[in-house]
Parts: structure tokens; C-alpha cells; sequence
């Protein structure tokens, strides 16, 4: 059935990907975003230039009614994040922020809101664990996992007081054609042969190729026995980085070259260069289990991992 359907976030990253999957299937789709940018073709864009969703709901369009809204927008990892209190920044825009589009989307006749979450909301590593599922305690260590679990909790609350149905999403990693930040500076090194250090690195990381995110985001959208529930979503086979090293190097048509440098070492060399989180992300299992989705939806991830690295590869070398 078709459905009007509001996306924030829609010229980002995965946004796009969505946007491109609900009009695929029919739907009426109004992407909001904050300046003009290409958008994908059919979408119709709000442009709502203020800050953290400030005064949507004086000026939500009296014509757009919408049945669904998918919550992409966020503020995410700030790597130099120069902010006084950073955790009051990700808060107003991941808590004060999201809970102003729900109310605004409610007012619009919206009865379904799917949250774009984050695994961080959850840890930030298994190491000693079973895979993390939904019943797993959270205890986010970040302010961006902080105020991804704190929205959570206050869109669950809104929406049992304002009959909204709230539908979250916990991706970890995603990655695919015009991925940024970490995963791309990885592609940048292994094109360019550099030697990398995880010849010795056995942890398993879990990862979401952005096509497989997007289809299940239009299930939880979709799909009537969504409502209510909390999902993990995975690519469903967890890499080693040394695996995906060699996957991306073989698909970049580049030499794949490890250094086997113990990892204690490599932790003490974080700790002095003031990169521990980032070394920890790298030495760290963080195995996601995302069977709770498959259980309650049928969803299966439409594309396999070296499906989804095959196309991230491809568009690194047409684009790089």
C-alpha cells in the first residue's frame, strides 16, 4: 500500500539509499534537510533551515500529511569536537531535536516513527560476550552513544503517551558507495599499499552494507508487526579486519600488506598518541546479533558482504 512517507537526513548517507528503496516501491516521499543539495529522483525536499529541528512545528506545511516519518538525522562522531559540553550539543539535536520532529509528525497525522538509532547506544565492544541482541543492558560509554540511547527512551515514552508507533533501529558500521570518516581512510591506505599493523588482530566486527540497512528501514516502515519493537540489523557474517582488509585490497586491485605488530603494543601506542578509542575500535570484538529482526519480520539482508564490498570498491575506483 502506498504511503506518505517524511525523511529526515534524506540527501545523507543513507538517506539516499532509503529514499531511493520507498520510492522504488510507490510511496510519496518528502525528504527534510537543512540547504539544497541533488537529491534522489521523485523525492520532493522541505527545506527547514534551523538548527536541531528548532520551530518545525510552526512551520510543518498545512499540505503535508505523512502516515510514517523515518528519523535519519542526527548529530554523529565529532572527531575534534570543540563544543564547551558535548554531551548537552548531542543531546539537543539527537534528543531535544527528535522528539521535536515526532511531535510535529504526530500533529501531521503520522502514526508510525522509525528511529535510526545506533549500536553505540548499546557498547561500544562485546569482548567477553555473546553477540550483543536487544536484551543486552545498554551502557553506552560516548555522548553520541549516550544521546542515541537517552532518544530511545524518550520516543518510547512519547509515543506510548501520544499512540505514535515507534519502531528503532540499531545499525553498527555502515558502509557502501559514498561511505566517509574511518572506513574510507581504510580504503585511502590500502590503494595506496600502505603496510597496516593487523597482521596479529583476530577480533570480529560486525558491519551493515548500506543497501541491506535501507531494506530493513523500509520493513520497519512497511510492515505491520514492526510497531513497538527494538532491531539490531547486521550484514549477518562478521569480518576480521585482516578479512576485510584482503577483500577490500583484492577488490581495489591493490597489494593487501600487514605488519604483525602485537596488539598490546598497539594499544600502548594509542594511549600515547591519544588514539586509544580509536585503536580500541580496531582490537575490540563487537559482534552484533541481528536474528531478532529475522525472527519477528522474515527480513533477511538482501545482499551478502562481499556483495556490498564489491560495490563500495567499485565506487571508490570510479570516484578516487
Amino acid at each position: 500500500m502506498t504511503q506518505r512517507i517524511v525523511l529526515t537526513g534524506s540527501n545523507g548517507f543513507v538517506g539516499q539509499a532509503v529514499s531511493r528503496l520507498l520510492l522504488a516501491k510507490g510511496n510519496q516521499i518528502t525528504g527534510i534537510v537543512r540547504r539544497p543539495a541533488p537529491s534522489v529522483d521523485g523525492l520532493h525536499s522541505w527545506l527547514l533551515d534551523t538548527d536541531d529541528f528548532n520551530d518545525i512545528e510552526s512551520r510543518w506545511p498545512a499540505d503535508l500529511r505523512c502516515d510514517t516519518v523515518v528519523h535519519l538525522a542526527a548529530r554523529v562522531h565529532v572527531m575534534r569536537d570543540r563544543s564547551e559540553d558535548p554531551l548537552a550539543a548531542y543531546r539537543e539535536t539527537n534528543v531535544a531535536g527528535t522528539l521535536r520532529v515526532a511531535r510535529a509528525a504526530r500533529r501531521a497525522g503520522a502514526r508510525r516513527f522509525v528511529f535510526v538509532s545506533s549500536i553505540k547506544a548499546v557498547a561500544e565492544s562485546s569482548d567477553g560476550r555473546e553477540p550483543l541482541s536487544e536484551l543486552v543492558p545498554p551502557r553506552p560509554v560516548d555522548p553520541y552513544g549516550v544521546s542515541k540511547l537517552e532518544a530511545e527512551r524518550a520516543l518510547t515514552e512519547y509515543g506510548s503517551t501520544s499512540g505514535l508507533d515507534v519502531v528503532i533501529v540499531r545499525p553498527p558500521l555502515v558502509y557502501g558507495p559514498g561511505v566517509r570518516a574511518n572506513f574510507l581512510q581504510l580504503m585511502n591506505a590500502i590503494a595506496r599499499g600502505v603496510p597496516l599493523p593487523f597482521a596479529a588482530i583476530e577480533a570480529r566486527r560486525s558491519m551493515v552494507f548500506v543497501n541491506n540497512l535501507a531494506d530493513a528501514i523500509v520493513h520497519c516502515a512497511m510492515d505491520r508487526h514492526a510497531v513497538g519493537r527494538l532491531f539490531h540489523v547486521t550484514d549477518g557474517h562478521d569480518l576480521s579486519v585482516v578479512e576485510l582488509v584482503r577483500m577490500l585490497a583484492w577488490q581495489l586491485h591493490a597489494p593487501g600488506r600487514f605488519l604483525s605488530v602485537p596488539p598490546a603494543l598497539l594499544r600502548v601506542a594509542g594511549r600515547l598518541t591519544g588514539r586509544s578509542a580509536q585503536v580500541g575500535r580496531l582490537l575490540d570484538e563487537f559482534r552484533v546479533d541481528s536474528r531478532h529482526i529475522t525472527g519477528v519480520l522474515g527480513w533477511q539482508p538482501p545482499y551478502t558482504v562481499e556483495q556490498g564490498l564489491l560495490e563500495t570498491a567499485a565506487w571508490y575506483r570510479a570516484t578516487h
